[in-house]
């Protein structure tokens, strides 16, 4: 889903499927009463990404979005640099395949799969060999933030989810301007939904350096190093955050919430930027005093 207006166009967009499917298929269940429900369930099912015929991985997903989710892992894990080298994505769920042909097929990138990182999370997350010292390189510029903003946003994203809402089982993740959503897309990992979102602006130009990025999931090594790779400096959670996470925040400049639900967040990295404007009601502020 996306909302974002005046986005700037790229020049060069490669020939693309458009191959999204349906996020959830409606099933039946029986409660405790033995009552027969109507429900709707996440409709999971692999896609193997090929890169000029050599087999890159196999993601799963809801398919919603399986080109920007094909973009976005090749760009994050550093496989292919320029947009303009792509010629085309083509999506056949016949086979479940994602074939990616290049423009040159050089084949540069296949040093780059011989030394690969399964990462945890919801579904499975693979990290190339060089993803670590590329971000040794990285330090974003600070961006300022409200904390009335925050809860703005927070409010805000409420309205999404729909996935969530309808079947649960998958996380979220936004692209966020301000107290508004550019764009937010639900899969059943979240290093697919970021990967969407990478190749989303990749495809439209979007510039990550005035953004903020949003996820229902925790915040470990590898969505930090895709968000600093996507150059947002803004990182919230609705979930917690591991210590190798809030290293390379660290590391990287990136400011750092967790726990960001309604009126509430906790900030490991990057408090300086964060101008807290409101105040506790009363009966916190008591609290507060006497703890």
């Amino acid at each position: 889903m996306s909302l974002g207006a005046d986005m700037p166009q790229t020049v060069y967009r490669p020939e693309m499927t458009h191959a999204g499917l349906p996020p959830t298929q409606a099933v039946t269940a029986v409660d405790e009463y033995q009552n027969i429900r109507d429900q709707h369930i996440a409709d999971e099912r692999p896609l193997t990404i090929y890169l000029d015929r050599y087999e890159v991985v196999t993601l799963m997903t809801l398919g919603t979005q399986p080109e920007l989710l094909t973009l976005g892992y090749l760009k994050n894990q550093g496989l292919i640099k320029n947009i303009e080298d792509i010629k085309s994505i083509q999506v056949d769920w016949d086979v479940n395949a994602s074939v990616v042909t290049t423009i040159s097929e050089n084949n540069e990138w296949l040093d780059k799969m011989k030394n690969r990182t399964v990462t945890t999370g919801c579904g499975q997350g693979t990290t190339f060999g060089d993803i670590m010292e590329q971000l040794e390189n990285i330090r974003l510029q600070p961006i300022k933030l409200k904390q009335s903003d925050i809860y703005k946003l927070l409010k805000n994203l409420n309205e999404f989810n729909d996935v969530y809402k309808s079947a649960g089982a998958v996380h979220g993740c936004a692209l966020c301007h301000g107290t508004g959503i550019v764009t937010f897309m639900e899969d059943v990992g979240r290093h697919n939904a970021v990967d969407a979102i990478a190749g989303y602006m990749w495809l439209e130009g979007i510039q990550g350096n005035d953004k903020l990025f949003y996820t229902t999931g925790r915040l470990t090594s590898e969505m930090v190093i895709k968000v600093a790779q996507m150059g947002v400096p803004a990182l919230l959670s609705r979930s917690g955050i591991t210590q190798m996470g809030l290293k390379l925040a660290k590391d990287a400049g990136v400011i750092m919430f967790s726990r960001a639900k309604g009126q509430h967040f906790l900030v490991y990295n990057g408090a300086e930027h964060i101008e807290f404007d409101t105040e506790l009601p009363p009966k916190l502020q008591v609290a507060h005093i006497k703890s």
